[in-house]
């Protein structure tokens, strides 16, 4: 059973593109390319899709619709995830003389070391999505593992060398996927 991711996806049978958009045209441009295994990957994260495409593609379609499990009975949740944190006895000491307690010291944290570090993840999510894409589509092409160094270390001349050897539709999708990898030119 697949769950439809909330943007786009793209498939590919084999190392031809067959379909971007929507999880429900995407399976169903998929469903009719029995060529090759097909491959759907969720564009936002790089995570292939999980898709069952046994029967016709009204059937497929709707395994994909299916609803969620009934919500459970109980305390509803309300966002909040209680985990352990490990700190020194120091640290510990300074969260708890911080205005609101530990738990709001904690959250002003983490949302000022996002509001300065929103580039650099950008950048590193961008490379992680390439690289799962790369990985799955491209693992054994020629070249394959210097482009992913080249990925990392953020040389995207070399990078484009490397990746355009590839077949077409493999290459422009990791080079689409890895625009968003390269730092800002100045």
């Amino acid at each position: 059973m697949a769950s439809s991711p909330a943007g786009s996806v793209t498939g590919f049978a084999g190392s031809r593109r067959v379909a971007r958009g929507e999880l429900t045209a995407v399976v169903r441009a998929a469903h009719s390319r029995r060529d090759h295994p097909p491959l759907i990957f969720d564009d936002t994260t790089g995570r292939t899709v999980e898709v069952d495409l046994r029967g016709s593609v009204d059937e497929v379609l709707a395994r994909l619709t299916q609803p969620a499990a009934a919500p459970t009975r109980g305390r509803p949740k309300l966002g909040v995830i209680a985990r352990e944190v490990t700190l020194l006895p120091r640290h510990w000491d300074w969260l708890a003389a911080q205005p609101g307690g530990a738990s709001a010291a904690l959250r002003r944290l983490v949302d000022q070391a996002r509001r300065e570090t929103v580039d650099a993840d950008a950048i590193r999510q961008a490379q992680e999505v390439t690289y799962r894409v790369m990985t799955t589509l491209a693992g054994d092409r020629p070249g394959y593992e210097e482009a992913a160094r080249a990925l990392f270390a953020r040389d995207r001349k070399r990078f484009e060398s490397l990746v355009a050897i590839w077949p077409k539709d493999v290459a422009a999708y990791i080079g689409e996927l890895s625009e968003r990898a390269w730092p800002p030119s100045p």
